[in-house]
């Protein structure tokens, strides 16, 4: 078996402690300095201090680096049998950053885009909608669109989830710039640096980036690519850990598209509840089913208070627009503050267009193509991958959404065809942009939203051409 970089570094840092050049409790070089000294990426190099420290031989320290670990260093992962994992310092912006840099060449093929095809949302209608906002606002505009927000905007929203059978008053909506920031608003006004948050293994990279600016620890609950979080580990992490918070999606995970059923979504909020536990729950996706009805957020359910429902028009109307809300329940107010000492409101102008937008009546009727569009893209996308890749590459199936989570086999490194893909003009997301380790190093995270034509079809021929060659590589 073919031995990968990042664990020949780990390999050759570990004979050194082991030869006493670094004793237990000194500093390691730092990221940096080892990419220098090594001339790997800043990746492989994380890779691999990970890697060590998993096994025990170094701890990292928040805002320090990585140290020896003492002789008798218990591991993070503190139980061989279990698909726990614990990290107590999370190191991931670098790395995601350096990712998402790569494909925001026009030029790129983008399946590693986060965001769906823009030409599917209606931009000149939404531009009428914000031009007439904004020749009708009001010089107090910006005073009174504070937080919480817009009120008509915060009505619309609030009659969305009425509709849905939830009970929300616009109070206890605000409205942010973007999902990111009600997530954000949110995991801060539930938790204090040190704290341990429960998330989502893989986890949507947004996670890990807000988990490590608030200084917090993570569990990661293992999910299932068609069920979602396992609720047996769950309860084993809440019984091990001191766990303050749960960030998770029930509908159309990011990454692997997976939507828990009603019955287990049930019995989730159950469990947090019993220990008394908030849950941020991210919906992004909500909106993109592509039969029956919306799926149900576990907003729904009678812990509704506890639960921050937090979601956009990102998605779903206007990427652009950075328009998102928290249906934050009992933390409604402490929210408003959090925003006003912090990015102080969304865009008044942009909150009046989407308002004057909703108020025209054409968003379930843009919502009903968006999904005949996505599930005919993902449909095709996911075909043409069965049929070009290896007979062993195994390929989600969501019920909506854009992201399609490809499994390479146990020979691929995802990271490597990666780099390989983006060399020849495709990026595409590597599965260890979605967790502190690397245990999804073997898949790959597609989006499938983009107009399926020629361009796309010959672009999955070339990944399915550059995974053959990966397989081959390891036989050697």
């Amino acid at each position: 078996m073919t031995v990968m970089r990042y664990q020949q570094l780990a390999q050759t840092l570990r004979r050194q402690i082991d030869a006493q050049v670094w004793l237990p409790g000194e500093k390691l070089p730092s990221l940096r300095e080892s990419c220098k000294q090594s001339g790997l990426s800043l990746m492989t190099v994380l890779q691999a201090y990970q890697l060590l420290e998993s096994q025990g031989v170094i701890v990292s320290r928040p805002q320090s680096g990585y140290y020896v670990a003492p002789r008798q260093h218990v591991p993070v992962v503190h139980h061989a049998q279990s698909n726990l994992h614990a990290a107590e310092d999370i190191d991931v912006n670098d790395a995601i950053f350096n990712i998402l840099k790569a494909g925001q060449d026009p030029d790129i093929v983008p399946f590693g885009s986060a965001f769906p095809d823009p030409t599917l949302f209606p931009q000149p209608r939404l531009a009428r909608s914000l031009a007439s906002a904004v020749r009708r606002m009001s010089p107090h505009s910006a005073i009174a669109n504070l937080p919480p927000g817009n009120e008509e905007l915060r009505r619309n929203i609030a009659q969305r989830y009425a509709q849905q059978g939830i009970e929300v008053t616009p109070d206890e909506i605000v409205i942010t710039s973007g999902a990111l920031e009600s997530l954000g608003l949110s995991l801060q006004v539930v938790t204090q640096p040190g704290d341990w948050v429960a998330i989502e293994s893989p986890a949507f990279y947004g996670v890990l980036q807000a988990i490590e600016r608030r200084k917090l620890k993570a569990v990661a609950i293992p999910m299932d690519v068609q069920q979602g979080m396992d609720l047996q580990a769950l309860e084993q992490a809440l019984a091990t850990y001191p766990i303050k918070a749960c960030w998770l999606m029930s509908n159309f995970q990011n990454p692997l598209g997976c939507s828990m059923s009603a019955e287990k979504k049930q019995r989730l909020v159950e469990i947090l509840e019993a220990h008394h536990v908030a849950i941020i729950e991210d919906d992004v996706y909500g909106e993109l089913y592509f039969n029956g009805e919306r799926p149900m957020p576990l907003k729904v359910s009678s812990y509704r208070q506890q639960i921050l429902h937090c979601s956009s028009f990102s998605k779903c109307l206007a990427p652009g627009f950075r328009v998102g809300w928290v249906a934050a329940g009992a933390y409604a107010s402490r929210i408003q503050r959090l925003q006003l000492m912090s990015t102080l409101s969304a865009s008044v102008p942009v909150q009046l267009g989407l308002a004057d937008f909703l108020h025209q009546g054409a968003y379930d009727a843009h919502l009903r193509r968006l999904r005949r569009q996505l599930e005919l893209r993902q449909n095709a996308m996911r075909n043409k991958i069965l049929k070009a890749f290896p007979p062993q590459v195994r390929v989600s199936q969501p019920g909506g959404g854009y992201f399609l989570w490809v499994y390479l086999g146990d020979k691929v490194d995802a990271t490597r065809v990666y780099q390989q893909a983006l060399a020849r003009g495709i990026s595409v997301a590597p599965g260890t942009m979605f967790a502190v380790d690397d245990r999804y190093r073997h898949s790959l995270r597609l989006n499938s939203s983009f107009e399926w034509n020629t361009r796309a079809e010959d672009a999955i021929e070339t990944l399915a051409d550059i995974v053959f060659g990966d397989i081959e590589r390891s036989k050697v």
